[in-house]
């Protein structure tokens, strides 16, 4: 089974059901952005919301995507940075837990928190520490991990440190490495678009984005934007919420219908999209099959509150996960 390495940045997630977007408009964040925040704003945001329900959760993008990837039964590792604190100590134990294998740098500064502000609506909204996650740097990407994989899956919030994730995604290409990139975060997207889109033509082979990601990317709808991307790699998915998604590879573009679901938290959603269609990726499957897969994981995570599933949903999706493979498209 080819193998399947991620790198992100290690993140604990507190999830925090908002009654009203009020308290986003006090705390000055766009809804369904991204935020880069200090400490000391992270205690602030902290703080100000805490009469609000709210549970941790391991988070992080890549993250979100590999625990997914180990649940379907890949072999997968994943690669980030994190102290030796409380939060640290979480994160790692549950990677390991999954049976992941983890190459967690470690640091002497706090582990990351991201704030997920969550709408009714079931948007979110993300305020992120990123502690020690923010200090990996590229002497600390090592060929010698990156060879013992097939695939590398890299989230896009790692597009402020340049450096790091040029390094990285070098690597990936020296190594042969199949490279996917979620795009993150729109917001992510327009501050990066220059330095992203160059990454993409030289070494990405699949890009994941959703409506307000793609537009960012390109400045065009869903339906024109996956062509645009296509132009760059090999393969382009465009997420469109209820309307399913869109997939371009070799001039073909296949439209996968979405599952009707009651949303309730939309977090990974994207990165269990991704986890699915990598795990049909890595068993050849056709692109339909990839994405349905894809899809099946997003619309069930959207069903709980953070990015942890029952077993018994686990359960469902593998016997979905059989028939989809047996099927033919």
């Amino acid at each position: 089974m080819k193998k399947i390495l991620a790198m992100g940045n290690a993140l604990v997630d507190m999830m925090t059901k908002l009654p009203d977007d009020d308290a986003l408009s006090v705390l000055g964040l766009p809804k369904g952005s991204m935020q880069l925040v200090d400490a000391s704003q992270s205690e602030n945001i902290l703080n100000k919301t805490k009469h609000f329900p709210r549970a941790l959760v391991s988070g992080g993008s890549a993250a979100n995507t590999i625990r997914s990837l180990a649940k379907l039964g890949a072999n997968c590792g994943y690669l980030g940075k994190t102290s030796h604190d409380e939060l640290g100590q979480f994160f790692g134990k549950e990677m390991k837990a999954l049976g992941i294998e983890t190459h967690l740098m470690p640091s002497t500064t706090s582990t990351g928190l991201a704030v997920a502000l969550v709408s009714p609506d079931s948007e979110r909204t993300f305020a992120t520490y990123l502690g020690a996650a923010a200090e990996m740097t590229p002497e600390e990407i090592d060929i010698d991990i990156f060879k013992k994989y097939q695939y590398l899956h890299i989230e896009g919030y790692l597009a402020f440190n340049h450096p790091l994730i040029q390094k990285a995604l070098e690597t990936a290409s020296a190594c042969n490495m199949m490279v996917s990139m979620d795009m993150a975060s729109y917001n992510v997207v327009e501050i990066n678009r220059d330095f992203l889109l160059d990454m993409i033509q030289k070494h990405v082979d699949v890009v994941f984005a959703n409506e307000e990601e793609a537009r960012a990317l390109t400045g065009k709808s869903p339906e024109i934007a996956v062509h645009e991307i296509a132009e760059w790699c090999t393969i382009a998915v465009v997420k469109t919420g209820a309307e399913g998604s869109l997939i371009k590879t070799g001039g073909e573009v296949i439209h996968v219908p979405a599952r009707k679901t009651r949303a309730i938290d939309t977090t990974g959603a994207g990165d269990n999209y991704a986890a699915g269609f990598l795990y049909g990726h890595a068993q050849a499957w056709d692109m339909m099959r990839c994405g349905k897969l894809g899809t099946i994981l997003a619309s069930k995570v959207i069903e709980v509150t953070g990015t942890t599933m029952s077993e018994e949903t686990w359960q469902w999706i593998s016997l979905e996960k059989k028939a989809i493979e047996a099927s033919k498209s």
